[in-house]
């Protein structure tokens, strides 16, 4: 455990991003795997989880926590996995 000040802060903000990060990250797999299991069975509520995937995978991307990269080829795999 840290004994200077500024440390012992950094430590409470640190955890405090990790539980807000690992929300996020969560929410987005969570919603990529929703799709694809929808998609899987053929359920009725494809469009909307597919817009909600996207734009979990988006959000994702834009605080940090997925570089643009891997956030365009998510997109793109679930857009291909969409159309078929």
């Amino acid at each position: 455990m840290p004994i200077i000040k500024s440390a012992i802060e950094r430590v409470k903000t640190n955890n405090k991003a990790n539980v807000r990060n690992t929300a996020q990250m969560s929410a987005m797999r969570t919603a990529v795997k929703k799709f694809e299991a929808a998609k899987t069975v053929g359920a009725d509520n494809v469009d909307d989880l597919y817009l909600a995937a996207t734009s979990a995978v988006d959000k994702a991307a834009s605080k940090g926590l997925i570089k643009r990269n891997k956030a365009a080829r998510d997109k793109s795999r679930m857009a291909a996995r969409y159309a078929k």
